[in-house]
This record gives C-alpha cells, sequence and structure tokens, in this order.
C-alpha cells in the first residue's frame, strides 16, 4: 500500500539525543575495523575523512587495518560483475581479509553495502563471505542483518516494507521501475518475503526476526539485543528505520550482541556504516574546497545511469547554455565498426571543447538495450563494453579537466577505478545531500582532484544543475 510521505510525521516520537548517547557509549565497547564492501562507488554517500580502496590485494587491506579511523571501503563494483565473477571476488576478498586480520591478530565486521532500492548481487555476495570465513576460521556467523534504510535517498522501512519516497508519496519498492531492473528485478516490497523471494526459499520470511520502529523508538536496547542473541543459522533481522536515530538505537543493541560472541554479516544501504563507522556529520563542501588547482579548462560531466530521476536531471542541466552537450550513441554496441567510430568521434569532440575552457556533459543514450527475455548476463557484458568505452574518454583525455563528475554508479566506478586509476582515494564529504565526493591519490591520472561521484538514484530534479553550476565557473 502506498502512503503519504506524511506518515513519517505519525510515527512515535523518537528521542535523538538519547539515541546518539547509546551508539556513542556503545561503540566505544566494539573493538573491531569495519570493513564495507560495496558494489559501486555510492555507498560512500554519508561518510567523510574515509579510505577507498579500489583494490583488495592483502597489502591495500592490511593499510586498511593499519589506519586510525575504525572504518575503511573497499570497491568491489559487483553490481557491474556477472554472477561468477562477483563470487570470485568475494571469495577473495573474504580469504585476504581473514589472512590479514590473522597475521594482525586484529577482529573485524563485513558489512556488504547495496544499494537503498534492493538492486545487485543478493544473496550471492553475503552467502560467499559467509562460507569462506566459516571455511577459513573458527567463525560461526549468526545472523545477517537487513537494513536498506536511506534517508538522503528518500528510502525508508516501515511495518517490515521498504519504500521509496517520490515526492509526497511513499511507494513500496517492489512497484518502483527499480523492482524491475532486468538484471536484478524483485516483486516483494515486504523484505521478509523480498529475502524468501530472493534465496529461492532457502530463508522463509517466517523465520525472519522483525526489529520495529516502535522497539527501537522506545529505546528497548536490551530486548533487542536479547532477540539479536536468539539468531542463529544465518537466518535475517530485518531492521525497520525512518530516521538515523533508528539505526543508532539498533547499533546500540546489536553491540550488545555482539559482545555476548554472536556474530553477524551486514547487507545496508550507506546509513549504517556511517552509524556503526562512528562518522561524525559535517556540512556540505563548497567550491573552494573542490577546486583546488583552477584552470582555463572546462569541466567534464559523464552521465550513463537509465533510471528516470537520472534523466530528469539531465534534461533540467540541459537549460544551463554555457554547456555543450553530446550524446553518445552507445546503441551502436551491436556494430563493433561503427561503435568503434562513435568512441573515436566522442574523445575528439571533448578534448577540443574541454581545452577551449568549455564544459562538456557526454550522456550516454536514453534508450537501454534490451536483448529480451533470458538475456540478462549477455546484456551485462554489452553493458561492461559500453562502460568501458565511456570511461575511455577520460583514460585517452590528453588535458586535465577543471572538474569531474560522474552519473551513475558503474559509471562513476569505472571512471574512477579504470578511467584515473585511483587506487585509494579519501571520501572528503557531500556536495549535496547523498551525493559524495573523492580525492584521488597520487598514484591517479589526476592527482588530488575532486571527483564527484553521482549515484543514478539520488537527488532532487535540480541536483545535477545545481552541482555543476557550484563547480563550474562559466555554467
Amino acid at each position: 500500500m502506498r502512503l503519504n510521505a506524511e506518515y513519517l510525521n505519525q510515527l512515535p516520537a523518537v528521542d535523538k539525543k538519547a539515541a546518539d548517547q547509546l551508539a556513542a557509549a556503545a561503540l566505544k565497547e566494539l573493538n573491531k575495523k569495519i570493513i564495507v564492501l560495496d558494489d559501486d562507488p555510492t555507498g560512500v554517500q554519508t561518510v567523510n575523512n574515509i579510505s577507498v580502496f579500489t583494490d583488495w590485494s592483502k597489502e591495500a587491506i592490511e593499510a586498511g587495518f593499519q589506519e586510525d579511523s575504525s572504518m575503511f571501503f573497499i570497491l568491489t563494483n559487483s553490481r557491474g560483475l556477472t554472477e561468477k565473477e562477483t563470487e570470485e571476488v568475494h571469495r577473495e576478498i573474504a580469504e585476504n581479509i581473514l589472512s590479514v586480520a590473522s597475521k594482525l591478530n586484529k577482529e573485524f565486521i563485513i558489512i556488504s553495502r547495496g544499494d537503498s532500492t534492493l538492486r545487485g548481487h543478493y544473496p550471492l555476495e553475503t552467502a560467499v563471505i559467509r562460507k569462506t570465513l566459516e571455511a577459513g576460521s573458527s567463525l560461526k556467523i549468526d545472523g545477517e542483518v537487513i537494513l536498506p534504510y536511506f534517508k538522503e535517498g528518500g528510502r525508508f522501512t516501515i511495518n517490515n516494507i521498504h519504500y521509496v519516497q517520490t515526492g509526497t508519496e511513499l511507494i513500496p519498492a517492489g512497484e518502483t521501475e527499480f523492482a524491475k531492473d532486468r538484471t536484478f528485478g524483485y516483486s516483494s516490497s515486504h523484505l521478509g518475503e523480498w529475502v524468501e523471494e530472493k534465496s529461492n526459499g532457502e530463508f522463509p520470511a517466517k523465520n525472519t526476526l522483525y526489529i520495529s520502529i516502535e522497539q527501537l523508538r522506545a529505546q528497548e536496547v536490551d530486548n533487542i539485543a536479547e532477540q539479536l542473541t536468539a539468531v542463529t543459522d544465518f537466518n535475517k533481522i530485518v531492521v525497520n528505520a525512518a530516521d538515523e536515530a533508528d539505526v543508532k538505537i539498533f547499533t546500540a543493541a546489536l553491540v550488545k550482541a555482539i559482545q555476548a560472541g554472536k556474530n553477524f554479516l551486514f547487507r545496508s544501504a550507506a546509513a549504517l556504516p556511517k552509524v556503526i563507522g562512528g562518522v561524525q556529520d559535517r556540512g556540505l563542501l563548497t567550491r573552494g574546497e573542490l577546486v583546488k588547482e583552477e584552470t582555463t579548462n572546462g569541466g567534464l560531466i559523464i552521465v550513463g545511469s537509465h533510471v528516470k530521476k537520472t534523466t530528469e536531471q539531465l534534461d533540467k542541466l540541459k537549460e544551463l547554455t554555457s554547456i555543450e552537450f553530446i550524446e553518445f550513441q552507445t546503441n551502436l554496441v551491436l556494430e563493433p565498426d561503427k561503435f568503434q567510430a562513435e568512441c573515436e568521434r566522442v574523445i575528439e569532440t571533448v578534448e577540443s571543447l574541454i581545452t577551449a575552457g568549455k564544459t562538456v556533459a557526454v550522456y550516454t543514450s536514453r534508450k537501454r538495450l534490451d536483448l529480451g527475455e533470458n538475456k540478462k548476463e549477455e546484456e551485462l557484458k554489452l553493458s561492461v563494453s559500453i562502460s568501458d568505452a565511456v570511461t575511455s574518454i577520460v583514460t585517452k583525455l590528453k588535458v586535465r579537466p577543471n572538474f569531474l563528475v560522474a552519473k551513475g554508479g558503474i559509471t562513476s566506478s569505472d571512471v574512477g577505478t579504470k578511467g584515473l586509476g585511483v587506487k585509494r582515494a579519501t571520501v572528503a564529504g557531500q556536495i549535496r545531500p547523498g551525493i559524495p565526493v573523492w580525492i584521488t591519490g597520487e598514484e591517479s591520472k589526476y592527482p588530488g582532484m575532486s571527483y564527484v561521484i553521482f549515484p543514478g538514484n539520488v537527488g532532487t530534479v535540480d541536483d545535477l544543475k545545481t552541482v555543476v553550476q557550484i563547480l563550474g565557473t562559466q555554467a
């Protein structure tokens, strides 16, 4: 059932100050390194002053463990991988984490950060992590926490139903365009039923533990901790949440259960890492903080996401007449020679315009490829070919843009890792709510550049335009 967004104001009152105190006290007792495996780069959309590693070598993982911060991210970009590739990546990551943790004698928690609209390789990723950890150590994973709440994106879980806010309406996630994703589609909005659906019945909704907003806002920390302590056999824990305070109160109970010897994996959106990592709020980033090396070159905006929100934001961006727009005819991917010629055209045009001081927005054709039924893997591989072509715009660029914005999870991941060659970045913060900025490492193509990672399904209709106006001197 759809709800009016006013329903959020009818929920039991929440004591935010008490929630802050409960979480802060609990986190002092949590002496574990938090490792967030991010299936695209947008999972850092709530944090700041946190490292992101784009590879999962033992050396990178050890560097993350050695940092003073309680948390670091590893970008897997698994939403752009096949199931087989995803399985291999997560097995290798889990094995390397075990190896490094054993060497350093450190304990850890792994969070699988997925999309707040429930897309991605679930339950495959956490199932592989669990199996690998249990096979390679004495760890026994008792349960899995499901927490897709993400306020900045308008994602709320109420009465076990996950909602996506659109305007003044809360729409059950299973009724949105995201649920119709050809690769990661689903039908259930009730999270217990969603788990049952995605696991093909292995984890029935009736066996799921549900933590209600009423429990959280009544601050039933001890009761919730007891419920968590009773979870076994990797059964699921659905956490309802409509405010960050809900996540904080749950975290206080979670730490009690962990201190009692329980082990959990997590499938969450971006809210949980911020809370459990103890990340403090900071204001939105300003142009002065972002554009450190002013040049006469234009900026570069790359738009790859095809969701409705992105297309609406792109249309708004087109109101800025000082920007040059180039449509990348990615539908030509089925005709290799023509596609290669199109790639060369786009790259040459972008180079020329940026050098002339013009800000350029390159966007992929808005019509998605459709190869028909039962072609998910083939479509995913074609989308990778398209993303590689889009990334080559940055790879082959000979001039440093004044700023760089990438729109869409897979697009921004590939631009960051393949185009810019980033191995380790620092999350500076957010330029708009839910829109993070990396500061690229010294090893990257453009060291110290502020790279804006703009999720496809986040932001108001004006936010892409606003971001470009903040960054640009000419826009």
